[in-house]
């Protein structure tokens, strides 16, 4: 049955490829600091362009340790799951330095539990939308203008959502529209993309970053980046769900929004190159109160459900990547939020400490592809562990009692070319406490990804 179902996937990819014929990347599509080659370079201006992905993730744990469980517990049983997703993007030149740029896109996914029993969720290509049945959907629709204000060029490859061109090292970027929040904030190059990179949760972003974002990772709003030189500043506010994790968005952005700020400095140890990035965000939803929500059902089992009002969110990431050779990239982010509310838009972490290195195949004659190797460890506050403690249920967890403990991941990979742009990769992960419970676990995941440009 499930070697039936396989095929079918497999061949929903291929015919998927097929119909697009056009080429890909990976995740980190809308970036508006594009990926630059050597100054002195000249590229031609591109006035459109086309790409596409597909990517395929087949994931199986085998049953494990649970004395008890919870309505939004990780099942103890042994399990399989999946996603498949096919992205088209497409590129169009208007005015000088204005560029238009739409993805229409596929899922089809079964998760884990259903997308419970974790704070680190184990398929950042898994969305809390996703079902057995292929939805389609459009993922970004946005308008990029560039000023430019002088100093060096810069040369931008051909990429997707990123017109080949030259820019100036001091420019203005404002992108208008709809993107996802992670396209534009937090790029690291190291680990941002479940299609190329780690595929966890905790590695994708901050993962107490609760940013901005409807039930598939999208949203509307503005951001305005300033480049001086070696400085990057930005700043944006984009729409938050109506309700807790949903899909529908929250169009009175004057009194709903996710704000954010995130300055950026590239340098220079030797002849390695690697950057700095700080992040604060402040939300603005109608969230109930971990404290709140105790308060309220004194005796009995709280829920935030019951005691929302509209109240804010703050938090802040350390980012930090640096090649240690051409061939060896270290990465690292420290993240945290006030851990009052509800988790509205991402996922149930409220503290975390993530590292990892990236290494390139060229010492074993395979220079395109990469081992990767990344643990994270992740926490609650005070409060949504009182909470847990008492039987409360969030998005994501809630085991019906806890043993509180940090919950501990640690994430390899080997991620091989194939063929031009194709790769197979082989992922295993173990996590400890999953869902912040000693009592539990740990539990290990193997994962299969097929991903493909055209």
């Amino acid at each position: 049955m499930f070697k039936s179902k396989n095929k079918i996937l497999f061949g929903s990819l291929l015919a998927a490829a097929r119909l697009f014929s056009l080429p890909i990347t990976a995740h980190a599509e809308a970036d508006s600091a594009p990926a630059a080659l050597e100054a002195e370079e000249i590229m031609a201006p591109e006035n459109w362009n086309a790409h596409f992905q597909s990517t395929y993730i087949w994931q199986r744990k085998p049953s494990f340790n649970a004395p008890y469980s919870g309505a939004n517990s990780l099942s103890p049983e042994r399990e399989k799951a999946y996603s498949l997703t096919a992205t088209g993007f497409f590129g169009l030149r208007l005015w000088g330095g204005a560029e238009l740029y739409f993805d229409p896109e596929m899922v089809q996914a079964v998760p884990l539990s259903g997308l419970h029993g974790l704070g680190g969720m184990t398929n950042s290509e898994q969305q809390k939308t996703s079902g057995p049945n292929p939805k389609f959907y459009r993922a970004r629709l946005f308008l990029r203008q560039t000023f430019d204000f002088g100093g060096a060029q810069e040369a931008v490859e051909s990429g997707q959502n990123q017109l080949a061109g030259m820019v100036d090292k001091r420019r203005l970027v404002v992108t208008l529209g709809n993107v996802s929040v992670t396209d534009i904030f937090d790029n690291n190059a190291y680990a941002h993309d479940a299609r190329t990179q780690f595929v966890n949760w905790s590695f994708l972003t901050y993962g107490a970053f609760d940013y901005a974002g409807d039930a598939r990772g999208y949203t509307w709003g503005g951001a305005a980046e300033y480049y001086y030189d070696d400085w990057a500043f930005r700043y944006g506010r984009f729409m938050v769900p109506i309700m807790s994790n949903g899909q529908p968005l929250e169009t009175r952005l004057a009194k709903y929004y996710g704000d954010q700020i995130e300055i950026e400095h590239s340098y220079k140890l030797g002849a390695q190159e690697g950057k700095v990035k700080f992040l604060m965000f402040r939300n603005k939803e109608n969230m109930g109160s971990f404290r709140d929500a105790i308060a309220a059902d004194s005796g009995g089992v709280p829920s935030v459900a019951n005691v929302r009002k509209d109240s804010f969110k703050v938090g802040y990431g350390v980012s930090l990547e640096h090649a240690l050779r051409s061939d060896i990239g270290l990465f690292a982010r420290a993240s945290r939020n006030d851990g009052k509310t509800e988790t509205y838009s991402f996922t149930e972490i409220e503290r975390s400490v993530t590292a990892g290195v990236a290494v390139k195949g060229e010492h074993w004659g395979r220079s395109r592809d990469t081992v990767g190797v990344a643990v994270a460890q992740n926490g609650l506050s005070k409060a949504h562990q009182d909470y847990l403690a008492l039987g409360g249920l969030g998005a994501f967890i809630g085991d019906g009692r806890i043993s509180y403990k940090p919950e501990k991941i640690l994430e390899a990979y080997y991620n091989i070319n194939l063929y031009k742009e194709t790769y197979l990769m082989f992922d295993v992960q173990r996590i400890a406490n999953p869902a912040y419970n000693a009592d539990r676990g740990p539990v290990n995941v193997g994962t299969v990804r097929l991903h493909a440009e055209f």
